[in-house]
């Protein structure tokens, strides 16, 4: 999620497909019935392999290896080529594109997404998606949430992988070595940024003993942090918006990060390193050569923001460990989405993509990530009673159970409820090339987040205006 191609590849690449006109109708495929039963194959005379793209870590490679093959039993006729891009995907994607060998499916980053429809790259299942009696059905999926990401001007063109959102993780063994109450799961207890504010003081302290409030406190001498709080978007719009901000308009289309509801929560969220000194900053959390995993294993860190799908490898650290709905500026929130699964217009297979497409958004192939902490559900059955049997199972220790007591609240009251979706507008590559580096100037200190955004976000917003047209 966190790749970004920078603004000159995407431009040369994206010159070579941009209204390029690879549109394509798409064929209703054959409906089935229920969530696991057998994916609809069109009669063939001979077994068709299409290709699917995504990238990953080994926990997604095992689990999109393990669909495949039970895709390929339940659906003679169709194979899968899964195809892994760990490194520079959007880049390669379009390469292939540009060479006319584009994947006939993918992951689809939330950052392109509406730019590759504008570009007619994307198949358009609406027609398959409202006639199927599973995934069409009314309250399948979350919504508003899901047409909001999946659909341009009514259209869908892609189906969403799951849901995931950053909260924290903490380490509950210093929480009670301290006596301190940790933070809770319930979006309603959410900690307001003083209460944050005051324990991440108490849990900051520097190898004499001393915390940032106390004179004397060494910041070159540090023996444990409060908190790691990242600094790209996912984590900050969470802030941002529990701050009443916009990352985007999502109805202009617009970016709204000069705004002073998301201007505060950026400084407020590089205060944490400049200011209080709770949090590592960029090149002190470098030099410890560490992940906030192993941080949190070994007590050098307290509490980490990461996004839900981290759980799926630090419910293994070998320490008790907590997590809790972020802190609420104003009021509780949290960022909510995940890649798209798409076909491309250009695939000669088209029913054949559907099929698979359908799989991917049926309960079986997203109980297999549910059940290793991976992802979060984005259809309605999986947060019941009933669907959260089939997945859900309480931490006891590493290796005993994965999701940590409470943890339920983080699936059924805080994504669904305080989740804001950020997609964004075609030219947002180009724009980010401008945000990214002032937002680099507040981490260091160099600009407030008032000034640097004052002076980015119009020119910006040009390219995005620009980009519409």
């Amino acid at each position: 999620m966190k790749n970004q191609m920078n603004r000159r590849d995407f431009l040369k690449v994206a010159g070579l497909v941009s209204g390029a006109g690879i549109l394509a109708a798409c064929q209703p495929a054959a409906a089935t019935q229920g969530p696991a039963a057998k994916t609809a194959a069109p009669a063939s005379a001979e077994t068709v392999t299409i290709t699917f793209t995504g990238w990953g870590g080994t926990e997604e490679d095992e689990g999109v290896k393990s669909a495949v093959k039970y895709f390929e039993e339940q659906t003679p006729g169709i194979k899968v080529n899964w195809i892994q891009i760990p490194e520079n995907y959007a880049e390669k994607i379009l390469a292939m594109v540009a060479a006319g060998t584009p994947p006939d499916t993918a992951f689809i980053y939330n950052t392109i997404f509406q730019q590759y429809v504008k570009d007619g790259l994307l198949l358009d299942i609406t027609d398959n998606l409202k006639q199927d009696p599973v995934l069409g059905a009314e309250n399948y999926f979350i919504e508003p949430q899901e047409s909001t990401r999946c659909t341009v001007n009514g259209k869908w063109y892609g189906i969403g992988s799951c849901w995931v959102a950053p909260h924290i993780y903490y380490n509950a063994d210093i929480f009670e070595k301290e006596g301190i109450t940790p933070p809770s799961n319930n979006p309603d207890e959410a900690w307001d940024w003083p209460k944050f504010l005051e324990v991440a003081n108490q849990l900051t302290v520097d190898t004499n003993g001393k915390h940032p409030t106390d004179s004397g406190f060494n910041l070159d001498s540090m023996e444990r942090w409060a908190i790691q709080w990242p600094t790209w978007s996912i984590p900050l719009h969470a802030a941002i918006a529990s701050n009443g901000g916009h990352w985007l308009n999502q109805e202009t289309g617009l970016i709204e990060l000069d705004k002073p509801e998301a201007t505060e929560a950026l400084q407020k969220v590089a205060d944490l390193m400049l200011v209080q000194n709770v949090n590592p900053r960029g090149a002190a959390f470098s030099a410890l050569g560490l992940t906030n995993t192993q941080m949190l294993e070994n007590g050098k860190l307290a509490m980490a923001i990461d996004g839900s799908w981290a759980l799926s490898w630090i419910t293994k650290i070998n320490a008790k460990l907590g997590t809790a709905v972020c802190p609420k500026i104003l009021q509780p929130a949290t960022d909510m989405q995940a890649h798209i699964h798409s076909g491309f217009a250009a695939t000669k297979y088209k029913d054949q993509a559907w099929a698979w497409l359908r799989f991917l958004g049926t309960e079986y192939y997203q109980l297999g990530f549910l059940k290793m902490g991976l992802w979060l559900p984005s259809q309605t059955a999986l947060m019941t009673p009933e669907g959260m049997a089939k997945w859900y199972t309480e931490r006891k220790g590493p290796g005993d159970g994965v999701h940590p007591k409470g943890y339920d609240l983080i699936v059924k009251e805080y994504v669904p409820k305080y989740g804001h979706v950020l997609y964004m507008p075609p030219g947002y590559t180009e724009a980010d090339a401008l945000i990214t580096p002032a937002l680099d100037a507040i981490w260091i200190g160099d600009k407030t987040a008032e000034a640097a955004m004052a002076e980015v976000v119009p020119a910006a917003n040009e390219i995005l205006i620009k980009a519409k047209a």
